[in-house]
């Protein structure tokens, strides 16, 4: 990790808002954090586009501390009276368009929710921070979450990236992701605004949207179809469980400090056509 650090003790995070709640990742974050500590009050704000889905919620909708708000985060006045009229003291920033395929298809809605509504945040959360008192804004915290494909791709035996790999995204998703980064990045150090910068491996797990490899084997194979050479085309490893990586979010969260800039490289990553041998070797046909 490359942390920058002030002198502070484990935050205890009470009112949380989350970008993109409704989705993958982010509905597993939303779950355990519930789940898993005090939090007071979690507000869920997501767009509620293709890939994201309320019924990734359902166990918990009744949960008087969860809320849900339905809102593009390229909303300014909406994200504006949202943040004045609640006292988070967390923002965990899920919200972004995320499939490479449909990046190639259309970049610019990629712009507008990776860059666009990423700035919009960062304006709205900086004016929200910089009102708060010094003991609320040493508490506050901003997580971007990211991916490590704004590192480009890595090849069999290389090193697993890190803080230090330089930047080379090779997408119109990755470079989206990599501009919302440096956003993230230049507010930290010309605010000093908190902020934590996560660049994670893929992750699999409940609620993931079928569109995602191993969600496609699992339909594919429920109904009798084989899988043929389309894994081959697909990055060649699979990383964390999607509960693995909200634990280490909320992590991040409590440590207090102001990281600046994160990996969360799989340790034990899988190749995944190793694992479709393992668990079905019918599926595969090369």
């Amino acid at each position: 990790m490359d942390y920058n650090r002030r002198n502070s003790p484990n935050i205890r995070m009470k009112n949380i808002l989350v970008t993109g709640g409704a989705g993958f990742i982010g509905s597993n974050f939303i779950h355990h954090i519930l789940a898993k500590s005090q939090v007071d009050h979690v507000t869920n704000l997501d767009a509620l586009t293709y890939a994201g889905n309320l019924d990734n919620l359902l166990d918990i909708q009744n949960d008087e501390r969860y809320h849900f708000n339905k809102m593009d985060i390229s909303e300014l006045e909406g994200i504006t009276d949202l943040l004045q009229n609640n006292s988070f003291d967390t923002v965990v920033h899920f919200a972004a368009e995320s499939h490479v395929d449909r990046s190639i298809r259309s970049p610019m809605q990629f712009i507008q929710t990776n860059i666009v509504g990423t700035a919009n945040l960062l304006k709205n959360c900086l004016a929200y921070w910089e009102n708060l008192d010094t003991k609320q804004q040493r508490k506050f915290r901003f997580l971007h979450i990211s991916t490590d494909e704004v590192f480009g791709s890595l090849k069999k035996d290389e090193t697993p990236f890190s803080e230090s790999t330089p930047y080379a995204p090779n997408s119109p998703y990755a470079a989206s992701k990599a501009a919302s980064d440096h956003l993230v990045r230049a507010y930290f150090h010309t605010y000093q605004f908190p902020a934590i910068i996560t660049n994670c491996s893929n992750n699999y797990g409940p609620y993931q949207f079928p569109e995602k490899l191993i969600p496609v084997v699992i339909l594919n194979a429920k109904q009798g179809q084989p899988i043929q050479s389309m894994a081959m085309a697909c990055r060649s490893e699979i990383g964390c469980m999607s509960a693995t990586t909200a634990r280490r979010y909320q992590m991040f969260l409590k440590e207090g400090g102001l990281v600046k800039h994160t990996t969360l490289e799989a340790a034990t990553s899988r190749p995944i056509l190793k694992l479709f041998r393992r668990f079905a070797p019918s599926w595969i046909r090369f």
